[in-house]
């Protein structure tokens, strides 16, 4: 069973998550207006690993005989400058993920709560990946700086992100 501090603390990271599937849901908006199908399909495919990582706590909480409560989630951006200051701010918003995350994992240390650490290191490892991908998009972006004829080409690769299972 989950303590008052770690259900509390799980809370605020489903508002964390369900809050960086509206960030990806406005980049996504904006990825449309500004021509950019394939930059707002990954967007959209990266909405779809937000709700799942949501949900994946809310089911844990729910599970672990807590309460789930829902907070109100605070309206992200909607303009984002280019697709480089976009993926950069993407970038910046999952490095704070991971803080989170580690976080978490100090406060479940500190309560004693090893079936709470050991849960949280999905989240670990997702995080890798997510910092991962967004840093090899920068460096894809950066060649575009250097060859304007890339960006469709980096267009048409992220259209092809195959949507989470």
């Amino acid at each position: 069973m989950l303590n008052e501090k770690m259900e509390e603390a799980l809370n605020e990271q489903i508002n964390r998550e369900m809050y960086s599937s509206y960030l990806y849901l406005s980049m996504a908006a904006y990825s449309s207006t500004i021509g950019m199908p394939g930059f707002a399909h990954w967007f959209r495919v990266q909405v779809e690993e937000e709700n799942i990582h949501a949900m994946k706590l809310f089911d844990y909480i729910n599970n672990q005989g807590g309460r789930v409560r829902l907070k109100e989630i605070k309206e992200p951006p909607m303009e984002f400058g280019t697709p480089m200051k976009m993926f950069q701010q993407t970038l910046k918003h999952e490095q704070f993920i991971t803080r989170s995350i580690n976080e978490l994992i100090d406060l479940a240390s500190a309560e004693k709560d090893e079936t709470t650490a050991s849960f949280l290191q999905w989240y670990v490892e997702e995080q890798v990946e997510e910092e991962e991908n967004d840093n090899e998009i920068i460096d894809k972006l950066k060649s575009f700086e250097e060859n304007k004829s890339t960006l469709a080409e980096i267009d048409a690769e992220l259209a092809k992100r195959l949507s989470p299972k």
